[in-house]
């Protein structure tokens, strides 16, 4: 988003400088504009200064006047009792000495309900000296009555009234950007209490007078401070000036109204921010604070008891998006008047340089037409021949005729230059065309012979090899059976041993077979049959399992596949068997060799069956994959590289595909696909590719 609005504003800045109309346009407005807006700006900074520090100052002032009021408060509160302690009943009751408590009790009542007091009593002077609450507030021996804030827990306002503890008692709320409560319930009560003392008729001061009010739920305090600090006039329309007294950070008594507009936000928080300066710093806080649920222009100051000890805070504060929205609309109101004062001056500007863009519009649209590639000229202007626009001109016309009569040069030269690029271009097109024919018919041919002298080499091997291992092969059964038939029923008892001897033989002699199909596979035509594959690869578990248990290799099988292809039997068996002990090998005879079979689908067609043998051995590298179905290529010191090369022989006669995909060091999965029919196999057959993955 920045990087778009950067080159916007680039692209205004390049329109703006890239024409005499505009660049003069913004020479002629610049001045006026940099005065206005720095006029704007000093008037908004200015505006914004001042008036923030009037209004921190008013929310001072409004402060000094709540603590002035909360100072008169315990004043009236002590001249109350003064005026109780010198009435003529409560003398004479006094002075009496035989009075009841039940009369003391009832003039006092009478009297604290006249005086505006909460609690009214009469205590003696071994009850304030025992109490750790009333001690503090005892009047020196030159004084006849103190004054202060104290905080009272539930037990104590019980022993003075349980009106008290009733009325103190709030819930408390958890409120943005304060810390969370502590408890559910505030039963503490802040009071103002007045201590005056009481003296017998020869002087003795016998008792006092214990009287005061609790803050807690004192809407009317709250609500006189704010009509003395925040009366109709003082503040902007829709402004409004709360007063609220704490307890520790817990609002006790305020004028902020709660979330649904009706209430007041008694029992909740003040900000932790405001917490930590008033209450543990124990300094006043005047700025803006979040105040419950906005934002105000606030002043707090701690409050503190005889002792000094911080118990809670008194607050007065205005909200601040009244004056926040007059600071925007004096912006709104100056931008429109910038906003005017530069149209008129853009304007003015503009028809007084009309005379003077006129002749440069017209070069302008000729220039402008030239480079869309009409024929066009400036002619005359209108003006004086001596005037450079004139001259500018009539020289721009002259080199318009030049350019056209080299551009006609120009394009004949081409023309003749792409008449002889087409004809270089059309031979050398058929030139590589033979190229790429004789590239591709010298690389079949090569590959051709390449594979011709391995069939040869391979040919007259394996002729050889078969006459040597046909003689012993029927020595070794003809001697088998003179050794049966000379044990007689004695043989009965190695029958199986002497069978798999046959079988094994019988299995060298279609290797043998199958060695010779591959090199000469017109000399031998193995027949298919339609069959399923997953007893065969049953079968080739029976063969491999004694030499693979002798490795500790295991075999897993999951065989899914249940189409009929066409398959020689003991082929296949054959390319199974080589590929398991490979896979043997390849783990250095240890782990688990994983053979799966399905049946294999394309696209949503039925093509035949597949069958998969996975290791996790070392794995082969890329670059001798291609290399692996080359007859006599190994990489081991034992083999004789024509186990893979005959088993992709029998599965390309089969008419179907082996795959491979191998990754060093993780592990290869040779997968075989064998199609439903397989194709007729006419001398040669053509090779199908090999698929490396």
């Amino acid at each position: 988003m920045l990087g778009r609005w950067r080159r916007q504003f680039r692209n205004d800045v390049r329109v703006l400088t890239s024409t005499v109309r505009y660049r003069l346009l913004v020479l002629m407005l610049l001045p006026v504009l940099v005065t206005l807006a720095s006029l704007v700006f000093i008037t908004i900074y200015w505006n914004v200064t001042y008036t923030g520090n009037q209004l921190f100052m008013k929310v001072r002032s409004d402060l000094a006047v709540a603590q002035g009021v909360l100072s008169n408060e315990a004043e009236n509160q002590q001249l109350a009792l003064r005026q109780l302690q010198h009435a003529w009943e409560f003398t004479r009751l006094i002075q009496s000495l035989t009075y009841s408590d039940r009369s003391m009790d009832r003039l006092l009542e009478r009297n604290r309900e006249q005086l505006g007091l909460q609690f009214l009593r009469l205590v003696s002077l071994e009850q304030a000296q025992s109490d750790p609450q009333l001690r503090p507030l005892i009047p020196e021996s030159n004084q006849w009555g103190r004054s202060s804030l104290q905080v009272l827990s539930r037990q104590q306002m019980l022993q003075i009234s349980p009106v008290l503890a009733r009325e103190a008692s709030m819930p408390l709320q958890p409120t943005p950007m304060a810390m969370l409560p502590m408890k559910g319930f505030e039963q503490r009560g802040l009071v103002g209490r007045s201590l005056v003392e009481v003296r017998a008729p020869d002087g003795r001061r016998v008792g006092f007078l214990d009287g005061g009010v609790l803050l807690n739920h004192n809407t009317d305090l709250v609500d006189g401070i704010r009509e003395l600090t925040y009366a109709d006039g003082t503040l902007p329309a829709r402004t409004r000036g709360t007063v609220t007294l704490f307890l520790d950070n817990v609002r006790i008594s305020t004028n902020v109204p709660s979330d649904d507009g009706y209430g007041r936000a008694i029992g909740t928080l003040v900000s932790e921010q405001v917490r930590l300066k008033v209450l543990e710093q124990g300094e006043m806080w005047v700025d803006r604070a979040f105040v419950y649920n906005d934002w105000y222009i606030s002043a707090y100051a701690p409050l503190t008891d005889i002792n000094g000890d911080r118990i809670g805070m008194i607050y007065t504060g205005f909200t601040e998006a009244p004056f926040v929205h007059n600071y925007l609309m004096n912006i709104v109101e100056l931008g429109t008047i910038l906003l005017l004062v530069m149209l008129g001056s853009g304007l003015a500007v503009f028809y007084g340089a009309a005379g003077l863009l006129k002749p440069i519009d017209r070069i302008h649209s000729v220039v402008r037409d030239v480079q869309l590639g009409h024929d066009g000229r400036i002619g005359d202007l209108g003006l004086d021949p001596s005037n450079e626009l004139a001259q500018l001109g009539h020289q721009f016309d002259r080199m318009l005729d030049q350019l056209q009569e080299r551009n006609r040069q120009i394009q004949l030269a081409n023309d003749q230059l792409e008449q002889k690029v087409e004809q270089r271009t059309e031979i050398l097109k058929r030139r590589t065309q033979e190229l790429k024919r004789n590239i591709e018919l010298l690389n079949e041919t090569r590959q051709q012979m390449v594979t011709n002298e391995k069939l040869v080499a391979l040919g007259e091997m394996t002729a050889g090899i078969a006459h040597e291992i046909n003689n012993p092969t029927a020595v070794i059964l003809g001697n088998m059976e003179l050794i049966k038939l000379e044990l007689g029923d004695q043989a009965d008892s190695i029958d199986d041993e002497i069978e798999l001897i046959f079988q094994q033989v019988q299995r060298i002699k279609e290797i043998i077979q199958s060695l010779l199909q591959y090199a000469r596979p017109g000399d031998l035509n193995m027949p298919l049959k339609r069959q399923t594959v997953n007893p065969i690869v049953e079968e080739m578990l029976v063969l491999v399992r004694h030499s693979l248990r002798k490795q500790s290799v295991a075999v897993d099988l999951e065989l899914e596949a249940d189409q009929l292809v066409e398959v020689n039997r003991q082929q296949l068996l054959q390319v199974l068997i080589n590929l398991v002990v490979n896979a043997a090998h390849a783990m250095d005879g240890q782990g688990q060799v994983r053979v799966r079979s399905g049946n294999w689908q394309e696209q949503g067609q039925l093509k035949g069956v597949w069958i998969s043998v996975s290791d996790d051995g070392i794995g082969i590298p890329p670059e001798l994959q291609t290399r692996i179905f080359d007859p006599f290529f190994t990489t081991r010191k034992q083999g004789t590289g024509l186990g893979l090369s005959l088993s992709y022989g029998i599965i390309r006669r089969f008419g179907g595909v082996m795959e491979l995909e191998s990754q060093p060091n993780v592990g290869s999965t040779f997968t075989i696909r064998l199609p439903l029919q397989s194709p007729a196999m006419d001398g040669e057959s053509a090779p199908l590719p090999i698929t490396l993955q």
